[in-house]
């Protein structure tokens, strides 16, 4: 069985290129150097670039066959002779920068089967309005009145509902589905991700009384929705998500809720019925937020965290409840206490 090579390179690229690049600071006699890879410390090859900024890693590196490395000035020293020194003050990130342009290709989902141009197994209804560049794969179907710009793949098995907006260079990977919605510019969706299905709204009661939903879902430019991940659309307002956010596999995202810009949401998130983030919060994977709480600004909630009360920006909480890191902390170290453990190991009988 051959190895089978699912990510190409765009290499090879110089380091004088990536130094350009990143603002690492490439030595003078390698700046002609190349490299086509990137790759951690211990698999790293004499082609790839890597990188080192913890001490902790020191004895991968003293065996690693990397061709260069992204140091700090701090650990430079420390790099063996062999690998090329690429000095920079955040290493990770130059790396990934490097990493970003080599495969640049595999930052989005792209045609399954490198189809060009409109697939003729795809359904692409005639009322429907698709700028030139755009790329659907076989078994899609676009509905009637909907438009897709330039440079947007849509690919296999792809379904997009009536009247559905779609910006252009975006990416809806395979099996997604998309109504009652618009998107901007370069928004990734990924496989099996739900876009403007129903809002769950019922009047409880005998027969349960479905409450109609006729929000939209509006979705800016920039934003990344992971693998299975649902969004429901509103059911009386819309449902937004603000510029630059990016949504983790299998979140839950209901109706008439308002994500700001530049979110980072975990995975297994759900957020209920009109809630509403503030521009740069961070939620961690599980946390559950009830309806109608508001969590401001930049707030970060810990994973597993269960949101009753609205968060106040700038906020840390964690708990479920869910309260103000330091008092949740001062608890778990009181419940140690309070059980006898104290901190110390359960083998430990001294009391030492």
């Amino acid at each position: 069985m051959t190895d089978p090579i699912f990510f190409r390179s765009r290499g090879p690229l110089a380091l004088a290129a990536i130094g350009e690049l990143t603002g690492a600071v490439v030595p003078e006699d390698k700046a002609g150097n190349t490299v086509v890879g990137a790759a951690p410390l211990d698999i790293a090859g004499p082609s790839d670039v890597t990188f080192y900024e913890d001490a902790d890693y020191a004895e991968q590196l003293s065996v690693s066959d990397a061709g260069a490395c992204f140091v700090t000035e701090k650990l430079a020293s420390s790099v063996p002779a062999h690998i090329v020194r690429l000095v920079t003050a955040k290493p990770y990130a130059a790396f990934v920068r490097t990493a970003r342009a080599l495969f640049a290709d595999d930052l989005r989902p792209l045609s399954i089967v490198g189809t060009r141009g409109i697939d003729p197994e795809a359904s692409v209804h005639e009322d429907a309005r698709l700028e030139d560049g755009v790329i659907v794969d076989p078994g899609a179907v676009i509905g009637p009145d909907a438009e897709i710009g330039a440079g947007t793949i849509v690919c296999a098995n792809v379904v997009i509902g009536p009247n559905v907006r779609i910006g252009r260079d975006c990416s809806i990977g395979p099996g997604a589905s998309i109504t009652h919605a618009l998107l901007g510019d370069r928004v990734i969706v990924h496989a099996g991700v739900r876009i403007g299905q129903d809002g769950f709204g019922y009047i409880p009661g005998k027969g349960h009384l479905k409450v109609p939903q006729l929000g939209r879902v509006i979705i800016q430019d920039d934003v990344e929705i992971g693998a299975g991940t649902t969004v429901d659309r509103g059911g009386g307002r819309d449902t937004t998500i603000g510029e630059g956010t990016k949504i983790d596999n299998l979140v839950q995202v209901a109706h008439n809720v308002s994500i700001g810009r530049h979110c980072i949401i975990a995975g297994h998130v759900g957020l209920s019925g009109s809630v509403t983030l503030g521009d740069g919060v961070m939620l961690g994977g599980k946390v559950g937020v009830a309806d109608h709480r508001k969590i401001g600004d930049r707030a970060q909630l810990i994973a597993l965290s269960g949101v009753m009360h609205d968060v106040p920006a700038g906020a840390r909480w964690g708990g479920a409840p869910a309260r103000p890191l330091r008092e949740f902390f001062r608890e778990q170290v009181a419940l140690q206490r309070l059980s006898g453990k104290g901190g110390k190991d359960e083998g430990d009988k001294s009391g030492k």
